[in-house]
């Protein structure tokens, strides 16, 4: 069975390399002392993602991703991850970056949250920057 899952809704996407994303995924969770059930990563437009903002978090806000924690115990990774193909294209842009790699900064964000990092004070948001370069760095493609 394969633990790491790409779909898409309401929109037509497809990572460039999907093996070896899900490869680098379980990499980190794994490093972290995770055990990796099931990850489901879902691209979707910005429409999409606000509507499940408003539905589930009853946020009335665009984002570029939203985590749903599946898991049932403490050093197991399940979970849904929701990315917004949109956001994410326009921060690349307003960051100066490429697409492929502000994706693999909110892919790399979301599994983050799952192993229980949070990002809602500055400090934690620096820690969760800084660990998601420490994550980035180990990619192989």
């Amino acid at each position: 069975m394969i633990a790491v899952n790409f779909f898409e809704e309401d929109i037509s996407f497809a990572l460039s390399h999907p093996e070896e994303t899900a490869q680098w995924i379980e990499h980190i969770i794994s490093k972290e002392g995770y055990e990796l059930n099931e990850l489901n990563f879902i691209f979707c437009s910005d429409e999409y993602l606000h509507q499940i903002n408003i539905e589930y978090l009853d946020h009335d806000t665009y984002t570029d991703i939203i985590t749903f924690d599946n898991s049932e115990s403490s050093n197991e990774i399940e979970g849904d991850i929701f990315i917004s193909v949109d956001r994410v294209d326009d921060n690349a842009k307003m960051l100066d970056t490429s697409f492929e790699d502000e994706l693999d900064r909110v892919i790399i964000h979301g599994v983050l949250h799952l192993l229980g990092m949070k990002d809602k004070t500055e400090e934690e948001a620096m820690a969760m920057r800084k660990k998601e370069e420490a994550c980035l760095s180990l990619r192989k493609y």
